[in-house]
């Protein structure tokens, strides 16, 4: 095991957490990594597994001992009768993505970024947008966790029941997660639909939309009454990806290149956003494409940005959302980013933001380096309005107490992190917050 001391800086992919960990370790086995556990304990440091830093909080961050993933990946077993994949922790899910698909296997939902390791987006409850279909955490049948005193559980409905109901999504709190077994299905088709929309028609028919479709989400363009839609639904083909020119074109120069620069014209003189607004969301042109799963639900994401997400109970979003563009109308805020919404059915992990209720989710993002805190601060304002659960890896200001509030079950979360973890050996500022001591 390769174990460097002396402190190299930690960033995360937007930049604005950095950590100075006392030393780094990259296991290449959970063996390994319940050693390096066990050695922090005898030095008295805490313990932090990072990812790929796609968190914008300090979730990861550690001024201790901080565990890189680069050496545990890779695809332990696949069982095709069980339909099951098991996967290192650190495994990114774009190569997970690939290695599925060349075995004629899926995930039946995702986010629509790859570039997180297995168990870092699912230990932040990442999530797409679905009727049906859950987070990538709920698509968790076991996993394999080394807690504070070095022992190395193997949790599922069968075997620490208690465990695998929080550690699906356990902010690293509980301990840290060595491999992770999905359920996975034969590989199919989805078919794309990307259709611009008026903000007043998509939010008048959105429960239309929400039933009809199974994978449904959309994005307002403040400053305008516009929005594009999304929807994604099963297909029995045949496969019909977007042209290599035309796909190009939407998936790299609009959303990527053209719009770093319209991002980076705004920054530097926010009076131009709302026209640019206005001209780039009525430049989208409908289009329809089938492709595999992993295709169709991820695109890149090159334009570095800040982002807070709030999910709340479903049937309060459409008011929310028109909430949120009443403040925009209102206030002298200049955003360039579209407002992202999506949904998710409820589900069964303590600690999920759709944890036992019908859930829709509010994404408001800032391009990076412009002023954010005036804007989420007012967004939050609205979303805490109701009852509103922040991404565990995205902006926010909620603590403990809030908490404690919105979740039924977070007592029982605290309860095990005690018994699990009674010195705080995975402790850190941020689950201080929001855990509380």
């Amino acid at each position: 095991m390769s174990g460097a001391n002396g402190s190299s800086t930690w960033r995360n992919w937007a930049g604005n957490v950095t950590a100075r960990p006392i030393r780094e370790v990259s296991p290449a086995s959970a063996a390994e990594l319940a050693d390096a556990v066990r050695r922090a304990a005898e030095d008295g440091l805490k313990v932090k597994a990072v990812g790929t830093g796609h968190s914008f909080t300090a979730a990861a961050a550690t001024d201790g001992v901080l565990i890189r993933p680069d050496l545990l990946t890779g695809i332990r077993a696949i069982d095709r009768a069980a339909l099951t994949v098991t996967v290192e922790a650190g495994t990114p899910l774009k190569r997970l993505n690939a290695v599925l698909a060349r075995e004629g296997l899926s995930l039946t939902n995702m986010g629509d970024i790859m570039e997180q390791t297995v168990a870092g987006a699912t230990s932040t409850g990442t999530h797409g947008t679905g009727r049906d279909s859950a987070s990538i955490a709920a698509q968790i049948k076991a996993l394999e966790l080394v807690t504070a005193d070095g022992s190395l559980l193997s949790c599922s409905e069968k075997e620490n029941p208690d465990v695998f109901a929080a550690a699906r999504i356990g902010l690293g709190a509980l301990g840290v997660v060595t491999a992770i077994t999905f359920a996975v299905e034969p590989i199919f088709l989805l078919r794309a639909r990307e259709e611009p929309m008026t903000f007043d028609r998509v939010t008048s028919e959105f429960g239309e939309l929400f039933a009809e479709n199974e994978h449904f989400e959309f994005y307002w363009f403040p400053h305008t009454g516009n929005c594009n839609t999304k929807r994604n639904n099963r297909s029995t083909g045949p496969a019909a990806p977007p042209g290599k020119l035309s796909g190009w074109i939407e998936d790299e120069f609009m959303s990527n290149g053209l719009f770093q620069v319209v991002c980076s014209l705004g920054r530097a003189v926010p009076a131009t956003i709302p026209s640019v607004a206005k001209i780039s969301s009525r430049a989208l042109s409908a289009r329809t494409y089938t492709d595999i799963p992993y295709k169709v639900f991820t695109s890149p994401r090159r334009v570095r940005f800040m982002e807070m997400e709030y999910a709340l109970p479903r049937e309060a979003v459409v008011g929310a959302l028109r909430e949120v563009k009443a403040l925009v109308e209102r206030s002298p805020l200049r955003v360039s980013f579209p407002v992202e919404v999506r949904t998710a059915p409820a589900d069964d992990i303590a600690l999920s933001t759709a944890s036992g209720r019908e859930t829709a989710y509010i994404a408001v993002h800032m391009y990076k380096g412009t002023p954010y805190q005036a804007y989420f601060t007012a967004v939050e304002r609205i979303m805490t309005a109701h009852a509103g659960r922040p991404h565990w890896g995205k902006v926010h200001t909620r603590e403990a107490g809030y908490f404690a509030e919105v979740y039924p079950r977070f007592a029982e979360f605290t309860a095990l992190r005690d018994r699990l973890d009674p010195e705080r050996r995975f402790g850190n500022d941020y689950l201080r917050r929001v855990l509380g001591d």
